[in-house]
């Protein structure tokens, strides 16, 4: 069993950033001024898949925004925070509160206020589009980019790993 295979198997929690990870990074704003973001529909099955069969999903993210709280609802994401910069204190405070060891959580970002989580989580993961200094301590570098599939692919990863994958797919079968 490779490393990869066995950190995937060993995840209980998992935490991304937003934007870059669950968005493609990119912040509009409308002509009122009021900002949206786009999420990839199939990034949001395989967060669902991921929660149906055990795993916790969990949100941390520097900016705030009520897209952000909606996007999470409609997923059943119960852990969301919002509006932190020290992402690595707000998933070690997550990982305790919940009883998950670190070794457990799976961090993913794409941008140096995630350098710590990705760094310090069991399995830490970015993106093709993540800055250099996150991809150079992250264990998986997903194929996909952000708010293009990347989070959809760690999903299938863990599923697989933890062999609940055949299940999530006899769904539609």
């Amino acid at each position: 069993m490779n490393e990869i295979h066995q950190k995937a198997k060993n995840v209980k929690l998992f935490a991304m950033d937003v934007d870059g990870i669950l968005s493609d990074g990119q912040i509009i704003y409308n002509s009122e001024g009021v900002e949206t973001k786009a999420f990839y529909v199939q990034d949001g099955l395989g967060l669902q898949a991921l929660r149906q069969s055990g795993v916790t999903l969990a949100i941390i993210t520097g900016r705030s925004s009520a897209m952000v709280d909606r996007r999470a609802k409609e997923l059943g994401i119960a852990h969301i925070i919002q509006g932190r910069d020290d992402k690595f204190t707000a998933l070690a405070g997550l990982a305790k509160a919940l009883g998950f060891e670190l070794s457990q959580c799976a961090y993913m970002g794409d941008d140096l206020p995630d350098l710590k989580a990705v760094r310090e989580a069991g399995f830490g993961i970015s993106v093709p589009n993540g800055c250099e200094q996150i991809k150079a301590v992250s264990d998986y570098i997903t194929t996909k980019t952000g708010g293009h599939g990347a989070v959809r692919e760690v999903c299938e990863l863990i599923l697989k790993a933890q062999n609940n994958f055949d299940a999530f797919i006899a769904k539609f079968e």
